[in-house]
């Protein structure tokens, strides 16, 4: 009876994106990436993209691959920390960056999704974020104007999905994904576990299906840990 929106392949999932798209990727340092749609994109080989994502991965893993492959031509991202490849391409100037705050960022992801073309927030006010970009005072306070994002596909990672795409995000692993599920004018999803339509109980689904445009089942998800961290025995 699984049918719906389930597609055979994370290859044939990603398979229209062109070079030149825009991309909002779920994921959280390494916690909740879409790591099987990513290797995917990597073999196709689009090139030119803009990608919308909290942080870039690591220089071997998550969307670091595709950094390392050059396909990407712009970050708009919160971090950048953990990949000394995006700081090689950022100094050299292969590499446009958009820094935004992490809340800020958030809220422009929201908002897209939402059809919410723009908001003023305080975040920012001040600093070099704040350049070039309207601000405006209320109630003594002063804010800036930031637009909201969207984009031709969102790539996101779920815990549990039906057919139709209604999702099932786990723990921390919940972070931007639900956002971007949003912002995308096509939401590819990579689930851990399909259920059929009606096992789901409708008050522990984050996302709704009418956000998700195809799915693709994964497994042997690697899951990496961004840095372990344990107590030295005493």
């Amino acid at each position: 009876m699984i049918k719906g929106k389930v597609v055979a392949s994370a290859a044939e999932a990603i398979q229209d994106i062109l070079d030149g798209s825009t991309l909002i990727v779920g994921g959280f340092g390494l916690s909740g990436t879409p790591e099987h749609l990513i290797n995917a994109l990597r073999e196709k080989g689009a090139k030119d993209l803009t990608v919308v994502s909290n942080n870039c991965g690591v220089d071997d893993w998550g969307l670091g691959i595709l950094l390392a492959n050059n396909q990407i031509k712009k970050m708009v991202s919160s971090y950048v920390g953990e990949n000394k490849i995006f700081e090689k391409q950022f100094l050299s100037g292969e590499l446009e960056v958009e820094l935004s705050p992490q809340g800020t960022l958030a809220e422009r992801i929201r908002a897209g999704g939402a059809g919410i073309p723009a908001f003023y927030t305080p975040t920012g006010v001040g600093t070099p974020v704040a350049e070039g970009k309207e601000h405006k005072e209320f109630n003594g306070r002063t804010y800036l104007l930031e637009k909201g994002i969207t984009g031709d596909f969102a790539l996101v990672k779920a815990w549990k999905a039906d057919p139709l795409g209604n999702l099932i995000f786990r723990k921390t692993a919940r972070n931007f994904n639900p956002l971007a599920a949003m912002a995308g004018k096509i939401t590819i999803v990579e689930v851990e576990e399909l259920v059929e339509v009606g096992e789901l109980d409708p008050d522990l689904i984050h996302t709704p299906s009418i956000y998700v445009q195809r799915i693709v089942v994964g497994s042997n998800f690697e899951k990496r840990i961004e840095r372990r961290t344990v107590r030295k025995p005493d």
